[in-house]
């Protein structure tokens, strides 16, 4: 049975959602709630801190790179759960501007197929009455998508929220509670999102400090009351094609970001995951019949990464006879060296040929969609697999074969090819800068 859920979301980034996100989840829990978060978006920080909060694995929904009966199959991990609440990324209406698998990616293509009611964090600082304008137009903007309420943030004193409360009212929309401003428990950044929950040590008194804010700011039952839902009968969740049979996964805080959806797959698919960590200086299990090394941060543990002689020795004799495929972080590990943001190069594996920099950072960031010229590990050549870009590096060289033609939203192509190189005993090193979310 999928219970009734709600979209957390806001006009822009950085007005609270998250905050809100993870005090709901966290006030839930602790009231024995069973509540099932999702991330609308190509995230792979924020789960890892639903997860935390609700204790229940969240997921990504996104209608760029998703079709419909993918996401209705994902939302169907919420069987057994009493709630569903769901994040939003950047602004409720925000997206590209060509449809991709069924929507543009905005969470509002999320909140209407699912037939979630909206709840809006609004940031009121520096107006009052004129606050409802902006709620009364994301109320009218989509008439398929439903706006439950509001949640005042950074609300100055009882004053200011008398007058945003009026101008609400005079407009009929409801307002489920107001957060005064609270600097202390919103989480630290960096420059792809929020620091990593694994890296949080005081992760645990965060949630509980953001709980009992909530609790204590937002009408939580009220808000409960207002989730709705029209999903019934979810189909079973999408088939992945695992990379192996015996998956060697890097993963520590330097190659976290992999999306939950694809590890369930592979293992719901009966494929066995072996991790380990490049910077304890471990090598992928030699029992395992491929190695993937997910996104993350390798620029902040260049030095280490250099000085893992096991780890990059490992690798290499790896990958002479079996595939190893990198995204992102881990395909720059994979390259031949990082240059740090002070200058300061440190060699990497030296399975590919690239060369990446971050004394001068660019930001690339986008959608992506790559036919592939040869096969990675779980894909073969002329696969189209659709992902996301979202990194600071500054390709100084990428010299080997391009592993695909990529194009962004738009259809434009980026230059951004990933790499491939053969290796003479059988095995295959390859890797793209973008993070890949479902094959088309």
């Amino acid at each position: 049975m999928i219970p009734p859920g709600l979209l957390i979301s806001a006009p822009a980034s950085g007005t609270g959602k998250t905050t809100l996100m993870l005090g709901l989840l966290a006030a839930l829990r602790a009231e024995g709630v069973a509540v099932q978060p999702f991330k609308s978006g190509p995230d792979y920080i924020d789960p890892a801190f639903h997860t935390a909060a609700s204790g229940r694995a969240s997921f990504n929904l996104d209608s760029w790179s998703m079709d419909r009966a993918r996401i209705e199959g994902l939302v169907g991990n919420a069987d057994g759960a009493e709630l569903i609440l769901g994040e939003g990324s950047m602004g409720l209406f925000d997206g590209v501007a060509k449809p991709g698998a069924c929507g543009n990616g905005a969470s509002a293509d999320v909140a209407a197929l699912m037939g979630w009611p909206v709840v809006l964090v609004l940031d009121v600082s520096g107006a009052a009455q004129s606050v409802a304008a902006t709620a009364l137009g994301f109320r009218e903007m989509r008439p398929d998508v439903e706006l439950a309420g509001v949640v005042l943030n950074r609300v100055a004193s009882p004053r200011h929220e008398t007058l945003v409360r009026a101008g609400m009212e005079a407009v009929g929309i409801e307002v489920f509670g107001a957060l005064p401003r609270r600097v202390e428990i919103e989480m630290p950044e960096r420059h792809l999102g929020l620091v990593q929950a694994g890296e949080q040590e005081n992760l645990p008194d965060l949630l509980g400090q953001a709980a009992a804010f909530v609790a204590a700011h937002v009408d939580v039952p009220a808000l409960r009351a207002a989730a709705r839902g029209t999903l019934q009968n979810p189909p079973a969740p999408a088939q992945i094609t695992p990379p192996g049979q015996r998956i060697a996964l890097a993963q520590d805080n330097a190659f976290a970001f992999v999306y939950p959806h694809l590890l369930a797959g592979w293992r719901a698919a009966g494929a066995e995951v072996l991790p380990f960590s490049p910077l304890a200086d471990e090598a992928p299990d030699d029992s395992a019949d491929c190695c993937w090394l997910p996104g993350g941060y390798p620029e902040l543990h260049a030095g280490k990464l250099a000085a893992a002689a096991h780890f990059r020795k490992g690798l290499r004799d790896f990958a002479e006879t079996r595939p190893v495929h990198g995204e992102c972080g881990g395909y720059m590990a994979m390259g031949a060296g990082i240059i740090d943001k002070e200058g300061t190069r440190h060699a990497m594996a030296g399975l590919l040929g690239l060369e990446t920099s971050f004394a001068k950072r660019k930001m690339h960031l986008g959608y992506r969609q790559a036919d592939l010229n040869a096969p990675i590990p779980g894909h073969s050549a002329r696969a189209e697999l659709r992902g996301h870009e979202f990194h600071y590096a500054t390709i100084l060289a990428e010299p080997d074969a391009p592993l695909a033609r990529i194009t962004d939203a738009n259809d434009l192509e980026v230059p951004e090819t990933g790499s491939v190189r053969e290796f003479a005993g059988g095995g295959r090193a390859t890797g793209t800068f973008f993070h890949m979310i479902a094959a088309l």
